[in-house]
């Protein structure tokens, strides 16, 4: 797909970027931080041995713990303060609300919004002024691309489009879906994904590929990425939290193996999500405070596969409980 034709912070505002970006070191650091406290004790289930399994290969592993814990079945996610705006690599960067991220791919012809958070103000308050902030010039952004069809995901997506003339994305599925459950908040329909789909805009070119059971159309995109002269593979998973119908963990669970095969063949070894379920936050902070230092996001083509089989375990426990409560009605 081609692309159509084509400040200064208050003392206040430095401040409670500053409480946000020590708050978030101080999750990472601590004995609360997401991932590093065991979850209450509960009753055994179907599901825990792969559960058991997950965990002995997270190991030590901070961002495969935290995914565990994200995972296990009666967990809450943790309150996180949002951060500053920071560019994860020189051509991709993060605007988040804490439990939420928008990520700004960058190329030489503008900017490619992987989502939009959660409503207009958001857009207005923190994906604008946070593109400014890094540099890059918000009238840039050609295409948002809506993983799934949540609330927090599309929220700031027409706002966008109205002022920037953005174009926005979403699978058919999850174009129906917003329509069904929140029309008075939908953006208006515009461009479809399909499975495999490229989107080109510069030099730089996305896959979107279909990885329903977070909802029925959930997208997970696959880009290139950069810092300096290394160039990177990285994938972003589109949506975490399983559905609940025991038809959709089995959906889910596909969609992992078949996009665990593809990042394979892709050569990944960038981890991203658009939830901070993988110690991101944390992580994001290291590349704020010394950003010519190793890039903790970049896990290694071994390292981001393991990611995705520590889902898979995880899955196959959630579909392991459910069918226990099947056969109990």
């Amino acid at each position: 797909m081609k692309p159509p034709s084509p400040r200064e912070d208050s003392s206040d505002d430095l401040s409670r970027r500053r409480f946000a970006r020590l708050a978030v070191v101080g999750l990472a650091a601590g004995a609360g931080a997401v991932g590093l406290t065991p979850p209450p004790a509960a009753a055994a289930t179907d599901g825990q041995c792969y559960y058991d399994r997950a965990g002995r290969l997270a190991g030590e592993d901070p961002v495969l713990r935290n995914l565990v814990r994200a995972l296990t079945p009666g967990t809450a996610p943790p309150e996180l303060a949002a951060p500053a705006p920071v560019r994860l690599f020189d051509d991709l960067a993060m605007l988040s609300v804490g439990f939420v991220h928008a990520m700004a791919v960058l190329t030489d012809d503008g900017i490619v919004l992987i989502d939009a958070l959660r409503s207009p103000e958001d857009a207005e308050n923190v994906i604008v002024p946070g593109l400014r902030e890094l540099g890059a010039d918000p009238e840039a952004i050609k295409y948002v691309v809506v993983t799934h069809g949540h609330y927090d995901h599309f929220g700031g997506a027409q706002y966008l489009a109205d002022r920037y003339g953005a174009r926005v994305l979403m699978s058919p599925a999850d174009w129906d879906l917003v329509e069904r459950t929140r029309p008075e908040h939908a953006p208006t329909r515009d461009l479809e994904i399909t499975d495999g789909q490229r989107l080109t805009l510069g030099d730089t070119t996305l896959r979107l590929y279909a990885t329903p059971g977070h909802t029925a159309g959930t997208v997970s995109p696959i880009l290139p990425v950069r810092t300096g002269s290394e160039s990177h593979t990285a994938m972003l998973w589109g949506g975490t939290r399983p559905a609940g119908t025991l038809a959709e963990l089995h959906t889910y669970l596909a969609s992992v193996r078949s996009f665990r095969t593809r990042m394979r063949r892709a050569g990944v070894d960038v981890e991203l999500v658009n939830h901070p379920v993988d110690d991101g936050l944390a992580r994001a902070e290291q590349v704020r405070d010394d950003p010519g230092g190793d890039n903790p996001f970049v896990l290694g083509r071994r390292r981001t596969d393991r990611f995705m089989e520590v889902l898979d375990l995880m899955l196959r426990g959630w579909i392991s409980d459910a069918e226990a409560r099947e056969g109990e009605e």
